[in-house]
């Protein structure tokens, strides 16, 4: 062969060679890119099996990408339809008004049982009326009555409601302040407009650790917000076209999520829990941490049953949220993504 032969077919084999190189390298980045799905999460206490699933990896190792976006009790259900969220992280009274709506949703995991509430009263309202952490339930709630209470949500209204009422106070004693938001509520006990306010932790527990309140109820010493009475706490949901339609990644993604809680299961009271629960909950303090975390009874196993959806059912239907009649039946949940 000519110098110019050799030449040419170096050359020749050369852009082949980077040819086929280019190809393989296409499709191993194809094959390594992650699907992103979007998720709804609300800033509280339940995000922490999701944003733990996501820090640790969970998800990575299933070959998808998670995008959270913060949500509230009114914009999380109009998200998650419009198709801007995949998954919402929601409450089982956000999940049954959308079904009493007509709204094509089904709940495929739960990922917390109860409600871990805290109420927290502003320092000077608890000095004024001798309140501290430990003051027992009744004593709180008689000192409510003729107070201002903040509420950014109908449920956690209607909670508060429950707790007073259990403990021989009328709701009906308290004049409510209407708020957009728990960090709305955080403001307005800052500057003395309300007395105390309801929501879910961490934010009552950051707030007596800053100094500037003091968290006098929570899921412990209500037993009404407890597991065992309020059923489910968090439900995992989506569209059921979204479902039908990437059943793949629905079960790739409740996968991620039984790892979150069960990791939590099984370390709730570990000292390592909180280092990975911080991932979720940056900036939040150690101790804040903890407490929130261990209020919550987190599932060894996604899967949801009939006896615990009537049991949450009924909860959410004492707490007056939703229009009569409203039900949940088995076309509303499945356990089939996280089999």
């Amino acid at each position: 062969m000519s110098g110019g032969r050799r030449a040419a077919a170096a050359a020749t084999a050369l852009v082949l060679g980077s040819a086929v190189l280019t190809a393989c390298g296409k499709s191993a980045a194809g094959a390594s890119t992650p699907e992103t799905v979007t998720v709804g999460v609300a800033g509280n206490i339940f995000d922490v099996p999701l944003r733990l699933a996501d820090a640790e990896g969970y998800f990575t190792q299933r070959g998808l990408r998670v995008r959270f976006v913060t949500v509230t009790a009114a914009t999380g259900t109009p998200a998650l339809e419009s198709g801007s969220l995949q998954f919402l992280n929601s409450s089982p009274t956000a999940f049954l008004s959308a079904l009493a709506r007509g709204l094509p949703e089904t709940a495929i995991g739960v990922d917390g049982l109860g409600n871990p509430l805290g109420l927290v009263v502003s320092k000077e309202f608890a000095r004024r009326n001798g309140l501290t952490a430990k003051s027992p339930a009744r004593e709180v709630a008689k000192a409510l009555a003729g107070s201002t209470g903040g509420t950014s949500s109908a449920n956690t209204k209607a909670e508060a409601g429950i707790f007073l009422k259990s403990n021989g106070v009328d709701p009906g004693k308290v004049e409510w302040v209407s708020l957009p938001s728990p960090s709305a509520d955080q403001a307005a006990l800052d500057d003395g407009r309300i007395d105390w306010f309801i929501t879910s932790e961490p934010l009552p527990l950051q707030i007596q650790q800053s100094g500037k309140g003091v968290v006098v109820a929570d899921s412990r010493t209500v037993s009404q917000w407890a597991g065992g009475y309020a059923g489910y706490g968090q439900v995992v949901v989506t569209r059921k076209t979204y479902a039908a339609q990437h059943a793949a990644t629905v079960r790739k993604f409740m996968a991620a999520v039984r790892e979150g809680t069960a990791y939590l299961y099984k370390h709730v009271n570990d000292p390592s829990v909180v280092p990975a629960a911080k991932k979720a909950l940056p900036g939040v303090p150690d101790a804040a941490v903890r407490a929130g975390v261990e209020e919550v009874e987190w599932p060894w196993f996604a899967d949801m049953n009939v006896e615990a959806w009537r049991k949450t059912s009924d909860f959410v239907s004492e707490l007056g949220v939703l229009p009569a009649g409203a039900t949940i039946t088995t076309d509303d949940w499945t356990n089939e993504y996280v089999r």
